[in-house]
């Protein structure tokens, strides 16, 4: 695979949506749950989409079970949670896996395009490594994604040009946001 644009995925209805689409646009891709310690990033997420989607950027949120049973819903029920409690209208996609033998080929391309690196430093950091070594076990070597909300910046030309861990500011997150839509 050349780029992300060589992928389908599934939207929330089960349709098939070609990644193609999206050409010319930078794309925020980002695992996601309501349950987690980090749901609050749909506030700063959104906040981006809103100050940049008329500039060719694009936030796709695909919710995952994965990590502590995070995302138990539907997607019907994520989507209302998502736009009532954070007011979201950035595209959400159908409820994947992004681990294990059944994980999503988008989030495996993502994920060796740009491989883990760590969780940073600090508190916060470590407690999730503690979590993330537990949970991730289960998926030995195919443990493509550590937690929900890891982010994958991509290019206007399909390329993933960084990863952010959910650790990760989302100050950094939206300054690079903003130099990928200069470039």
């Amino acid at each position: 695979m050349a780029s992300i644009y060589d992928f389908t995925v599934r939207d929330q209805a089960g349709n098939d949506v070609a990644l193609d689409r999206y050409k010319g646009k930078v794309l925020l891709i980002v695992n996601t749950a309501t349950g987690c310690g980090f749901t609050p990033h749909y506030e700063p997420l959104e906040a981006m989409y809103k100050e940049f989607h008329d500039k060719n950027f694009e936030i796709l949120d695909f919710p995952c079970n994965q990590f502590a049973n995070q995302a138990p819903g539907s997607e019907s029920e994520i989507h209302s949670f998502c736009t009532l409690k954070y007011g979201t209208e950035f595209p959400q996609f159908a409820k994947i896996d992004v681990n294990g033998e059944n994980a999503d080929p988008l989030f495996v391309y993502l994920a060796s395009e740009k491989p883990f690196s760590g969780f940073g430093k600090g508190l916060k950091s470590a407690a999730l490594n503690v979590f993330a070594k537990k949970n991730n076990k289960t998926f030995g070597d195919r443990a493509y994604i550590k937690w929900n909300f890891t982010k994958f910046l991509v290019d206007r030309k399909g390329h993933v040009i960084a990863r952010f861990e959910p650790t990760a500011s989302m100050d950094e997150v939206r300054n690079a946001v903003i130099k990928a839509l200069q470039e």
